[in-house]
């Protein structure tokens, strides 16, 4: 890199869409923050334990989650306003390059609850606080990044998403 950073050691390096174990190992070995796309839960389990075995750092140190968030006043609003973002760039956008495959079940093939297993964090404040409660629960990971859709979402709409997820969600969640 030039000119070299100043900060010593160098700021933190993230891999997005670190899905396989091939990238989680490239990321463990090389002190690299491994960014998950949503996966299958079981899958997204396996990798955080890979890089904890081979990093020896604690489970979900080095890891972190992309996941779509829309923090609406109701759930039906926060629905719809998905439904014209993230539903529609999944199965426009990522489903023809093979992004979903990874939603599957690696041992039965089965397809998870988007929602209901915090693969995505869509409701109002209630409902995303408790997604991300369970998230939280099941992966001890380090970081999340948040997918807002910009462009897709009205500018307004993503400006009160984010303001709620940061002043009424967040400090919600321990």
């Amino acid at each position: 890199v030039v000119p070299k950073p100043l900060q010593k050691p160098h700021p933190p390096i993230f891999q997005p869409f670190a899905s396989s174990e091939r990238s989680i190992r490239w990321c463990a070995e090389e002190g690299v923050t491994a960014i998950l796309p949503p996966l299958h839960p079981r899958l997204e389990e396996r990798l955080v334990r890979l890089y904890a075995e081979i990093s020896g750092k604690p489970p979900g140190d080095g890891i972190g989650v992309l996941r779509d968030l829309i923090v609406a006043p109701t759930d039906e609003e926060a629905l719809a306003l998905w439904a014209d973002s993230g539903v529609f760039c999944g199965g426009e956008w990522f489903e023809p390059f093979g992004f979903s495959r990874g939603l599957a079940d690696p041992d039965t093939g089965e397809l998870p609850d988007i929602l209901g297993q915090s693969l995505a964090l869509v409701g109002s404040i209630d409902t995303v606080t408790k997604q991300l409660e369970a998230l939280r629960t099941r992966l001890p990971v380090r970081w999340l990044f948040a997918w807002t859709y910009n462009g897709l979402v009205p500018h307004d709409r993503i400006m009160h998403s984010l303001s709620r997820f940061a002043t009424r969600v967040l400090p919600r969640v321990s």
